[in-house]
């Protein structure tokens, strides 16, 4: 079933100020983008919008599956998305913030699929930790895990390899590579050397 993200005429505003308008493209099942600029630039803003996070000021956004439409909003059962302000459970196990999660979205998942996706983002024989013992990185990591839960046909990645170690990179990269033969990737990144993943590139710009 392909899948095709359209977007015609973003705009996003900050009271008086536009963070970006008349924005336009097309990403097609394996594709990624990449959305670079500065601080401020609207990078997490685009993504929000993308979530159904937050309403456009102007413009459309439609995912197309299985010939049906659906707006941001419909699409949430179809995203995954890690942010570095995504909260999770510091007084609970990575297993738990899991079984948590996956609770809340009804998405049936084993301990065995669990410990899996675990170990698939680098953190085996970690999962009974509770989170206040984790590093930055490792927090990093299951947020990985919690975004791959139901096998997202859209993956938002906003600022991808934040506070994570060449390992936890090298997960990174496989998780892209990955969401590729299945879906579509779009990345929020200030960094250049991110701009590796992209097959189409947007680059915002403070106005």
């Amino acid at each position: 079933m392909a899948l095709t993200l359209h977007i015609e005429g973003l705009a996003a505003n900050y009271g008086a100020r536009c963070v970006f308008a008349e924005i336009a493209l097309e990403l097609h099942q394996g594709e990624t983008l990449v959305v670079s600029g500065a601080n401020g630039s609207g990078k997490s803003t685009f993504l929000r919008l993308l979530a159904g996070l937050q309403r456009p000021d102007a413009g459309k956004i439609d995912y197309a599956l299985a010939e049906q439409s659906y707006s941001p909003r419909e699409a949430l059962g179809l995203i995954g998305w890690v942010a570095p302000d995504l909260m999770l459970y510091r007084e609970l196990s990575a297993l738990e913030n899991l079984r948590f999660f996956a609770a809340v979205r009804r998405i049936q998942r084993s301990d065995d699929e669990l410990h899996a996706l675990l170990a698939r983002v680098g953190l085996a024989g970690r999962s009974d930790d509770r989170l206040a013992a984790y590093s930055s990185g490792m927090a990093q990591r299951l947020r990985y895990a919690y975004a791959l839960l139901h096998e997202p046909p859209v993956l938002l990645l906003d600022e991808p390899t934040v506070t994570l170690d060449e390992r936890g990179s090298a997960v990174v990269d496989a998780v892209i590579t990955a969401q590729r033969q299945h879906g579509i990737t779009v990345i929020a990144t200030n960094d250049p050397r991110e701009l590796r993943y992209g097959d189409l590139v947007l680059r915002l710009g403070l106005t």
